[in-house]
């Protein structure tokens, strides 16, 4: 299956490895660390000349609560571009873009590697998530898996647009 792809319900998958820049943070969805963020990684990544791909972010709170519980100003991510196979360093282009984009110097190259997991296509607003996540909590319960890493999710739509409609998210589960 590709990295890219997911089924309207929740099903396992396998994907292997992949390399991509990441940037660390916390912070509301849409606020001001997450934005500038986002702008130094598609910074970087215009540098490296490499194709746009879709935004991603992993998710995670240091809370007792669950996530929907906790404010989100207290949210922590990793936000991530997938970079295309054969980029080895993305160095100079971090220095290339830092002067016009300070945030870029928190920008990493990394590799993902989340093997066997639980994923679809959540359409509509990101509020109505948790009865996608329900579903596919269910599934895991039915397989006997449980998660095994952060929450992924990897955004098909614009992540700025508001339009239920057209909004497209993979959610995605690591699981063991």
């Amino acid at each position: 299956m590709s990295w890219y792809e997911a089924a309207e319900e929740p099903e396992l998958v396998e994907h292997g490895r992949v390399s991509g820049l990441a940037v660390t943070g916390r912070g509301e969805p849409g606020g001001a660390a997450y934005s500038e963020s986002v702008g130094a990684l598609y910074a970087v990544m215009g540098a490296l000349s490499a194709p746009m791909v879709p935004l991603e972010g992993f998710w995670w709170v240091e809370d007792e609560r669950s996530p929907f519980d906790v404010p989100r100003d207290q949210w922590w991510w990793h936000l991530f571009l997938r970079l295309p196979d054969g980029i080895e360093s993305v160095d100079q282009a971090r220095e290339d873009v830092r002067a016009k984009v300070p945030a870029a110097a928190r920008v990493q190259h990394v590799t993902v590697a989340e093997g066997r997991c639980v994923q679809m296509l959540h359409r509509g607003a990101y509020a109505d998530e948790p009865a996608s996540l329900a579903r596919m909590y269910a599934l895991m319960k039915d397989e006997g898996v449980a998660p095994n890493g952060l929450h992924h999710e990897i955004y098909l739509s614009d992540p700025s647009e508001t339009d239920p409609e057209r909004m497209r998210t993979i959610l995605r589960q690591p699981v063991r």
